[in-house]
C-alpha cells in the first residue's frame, strides 16, 4: 500500500543501517585474523550509505509515521548526519588502537553500530515508547563496549557501575514516562503535549513525572549531581570507547532532552528551566573547578564534558527559539571537538603506550606537530578561545541567557570557564614547552590523519563562519 512505502522511506537510513550491522554480524563468521579489515571497510561503507541516505531525504518537511511514534524532521536530519560522521571518525581512529592490543574484532563493529541506530531511533522518536527503545538500544551496546577488553580490570570495574547506575538512571526515567502515561492517557509527544497545555501544574502526578524525567535526562547528559558514573566510564574503558561515547551518545541524549521537555512538556517550560538552571549551574562550576586537580587526562576531559553538559542546558533553559538553537549549536560542536581530542589521544595510544596520564603528553610537538596542533586547538576550543568554534558557541549561549534577563547567569558561567581555561591551557603548554621521555616519530595511517585534519577543520572553519551551521540550527526550531 502507498502508506507503507512511505512509511519505509522515512526509516529508510534506520534500516540501511540496521542492514549493515546483520551483514557485518555475518561476514565476521567467515574472516580469519589477516581479514578483519573487511568489517571495517563495510562499516564505513554502510555508515555513509547510511548519511546519504538522510541527505537525500533530507527536505524543510516533517514526516510522521507509524501511528505517530516516528517522526522524520529538519532537527532530526541534521543530528543524525553528525551521529553518523562521528560514527564513521570513530572507526578511522580506532583502527590501529584495537588492531595493536587484538581488539580488532567484528563485535566491536556490531556493537558500535547497533549503538549508533539506537541514537538514529532516537533522535527521531515521536512517542515515549519509540524514545525508550533506542534508549535501552545504544545502553545495552555501550556497556559491554566499555568492557570490551576482557583483560582490563578498570575495563570491567567502570563497566559493573555503568551497568547498575545506567540501570537506576533509566529506571528514573521509565518511572517518570509512566507517570506521564498516568496522568496524560498517552505515550505520544503530541498527545501528551496537549494535555500538559490544558491541565499544566494542576495535575499533580504530571508534576512528579517531570522531576522523574528530568532526573533521568540529566543521567544521561552526566549533569552533576548525576555524573557519579562518567569519570570513572572515561577512565576505565578503551580510548576509542570513550572516543565514541563522549561524542556521539550526547547528540542523541540532546535529541531525548529537546523532544522530551519542549515537544511534550513545552508548556512547563518555566517549571524545568528553573530546575536545569540549578543542574547547570553545579556542572558548571564543579566540572571546572575538580577538572583542575586531575592528572588522569581521561577523567579531566571527563569533568570538561560536565562543564559542558552545563551550558548545553543554560541555552535549553533560556525557553527561547535562540537558545534552543544556542544549545543544539553547542551540542554539535562540542561533539565534534570530543571526538578530534579523543581521536588524537587514540592515535597516540601506540607501542604499547596507553597515553592516561597528562605528563604522557610531554613534547608531543616533538614526536608529531600535526597532532599537537591538532590537540592544541580542540583544547583552545573548548576553552572558548577565538577563533575556534568553541568561543562562538559559548557566545551563543550565553547571549540567549542575557536575553531572557538571567545576566547573572552568564556571568557565573564567563567565571567559571576562566578557571577551567588553566587545565586546557596546562595540556598546551606540556604538548610545547615540555621534552618528551621518548622522543621517536609517530607513524600513522593516512586515513586516520586526514580524518583530524578534517575534525580540525570544521572546529576552525565553523568558528570562523557559523553562520551555516547557526542557519540549519535555527530552522530546526522555526517550526
Amino acid at each position: 500500500m502507498p502508506f507503507e512505502t512511505a512509511f519505509l522511506a522515512t526509516v529508510l537510513p534506520e534500516l540501511i543501517l540496521l542492514a549493515t550491522a546483520c551483514a557485518v554480524l555475518v561476514l565476521d563468521l567467515y574472516l580469519n585474523d589477516e581479514q578483519r579489515g573487511w568489517n571495517h571497510n563495510l562499516a564505513i561503507l554502510g555508515l555513509a550509505a547510511t548519511l546519504g541516505t538522510v541527505g537525500l531525504l533530507s527536505n524543510n518537511g516533517v514526516t510522521i509515521a507509524f501511528s505517530g511514534s516516528f517522526i522524520r524532521d529538519p532537527f532530526g536530519d541534521l543530528l543524525k548526519g553528525i551521529i553518523l560522521i562521528l560514527t564513521i571518525f570513530t572507526f578511522v581512529y580506532s583502527r590501529d588502537y584495537m588492531r595493536e592490543r587484538g581488539l580488532w574484532v567484528g563485535e566491536y563493529h556490531v556493537l558500535v553500530l547497533f549503538a549508533t541506530l539506537g541514537m538514529l531511533i532516537m533522535v527521531s522518536a515521536h512517542s515515549f515508547l519509540t524514545l525508550y527503545l533506542g534508549l535501552e538500544l545504544l545502553a545495552l551496546c555501550l556497556y559491554p563496549l566499555v568492557a570490551f577488553d576482557r583483560d582490563s580490570k578498570p575495563g570491567a570495574e567502570a563497566a559493573m557501575k555503568y551497568f547498575v547506575l545506567g540501570a537506576l538512571g533509566s529506571g528514573m526515567l521509565l518511572y517518570g514516562i509512566s507517570m506521564l502515561y498516568g496522568a496524560t492517557g498517552s505515550f505520544g509527544f503530541a498527545d501528551v503535549a496537549e494535555v500538559v497545555n490544558a491541565e499544566g501544574l494542576e495535575n499533580k502526578i504530571l508534576v512528579f513525572g517531570l522531576v522523574f524525567v528530568l532526573i533521568g535526562v540529566a543521567f544521561k547528559f552526566g549533569a552533576v549531581p548525576f555524573h557519579m558514573w562518567l569519570p570513572d566510564v572515561y577512565q576505565g574503558a578503551p580510548m576509542p570507547v570513550v572516543l565514541f561515547l563522549a561524542s556521539a551518545p550526547k547528540i542523541a541524549a540532546f535529541a531525548m532532552a529537546t523532544r522530551i521537555l519542549i515537544d511534550s512538556l513545552g508548556a512547563l517550560q518555566a517549571d524545568w528551566g528553573e530546575i536545569l538552571m540549578i543542574l547547570a549551574i553545579l556542572s558548571i562550576g564543579l566540572g571546572n573547578v575538580v577538572a583542575i586537580a586531575q592528572t588522569n587526562i581521561k577523567r579531566m576531559l571527563a569533568y570538561s564534558t560536565i562543564s559542558h553538559v552545563g551550558f548545553i542546558f543554560l541555552g535549553l533553559l533560556a525557553g527561547t527559539q535562540e537558545g534552543y538553537a544556542a544549545a543544539m549549536f553547542y551540542t554539535v560542536v562540542y561533539a565534534l571537538m570530543a571526538a578530534g581530542a579523543f581521536g588524537v589521544l587514540a592515535m597516540i595510544s601506540i607501542n604499547g603506550l596507553e597515553v592516561e596520564q597528562l605528563d604522557d603528553l610531554k613534547g608531543l610537538n616533538d614526536r608529531d606537530a600535526w597532532l599537537a596542533a591538532m590537540l592544541a586547538l580542540m583544547m583552545f576550543s573548548m576553552a572558548g578561545v577565538p577563533p575556534a568554534v568553541g568561543f562562538f558557541a559559548k557566545l551563543l549561549v550565553l547571549d540567549a541567557v542575557v536575553s531572557v534577563g538571567l545576566t547573572w547567569l552568564a556571568v557565573v558561567a564567563v567565571v567559571f570557564s576562566i578557571i577551567g581555561a588553566f587545565y586546557y591551557l596546562r595540556v598546551i603548554k606540556l604538548l610545547y614547552f615540555d621534552k618528551a621521555a621518548d622522543s621517536t616519530p609517530l607513524r600513522l595511517a593516512g586515513d586516520a590523519k586526514i580524518a583530524i585534519t578534517v575534525n580540525g577543520l570544521a572546529v576552525l572553519l565553523l568558528g570562523i563562519f557559523p553562520a551555516s551551521l547557526l542557519g540549519i540550527c535555527n530552522a530546526a526550531f522555526s517550526g
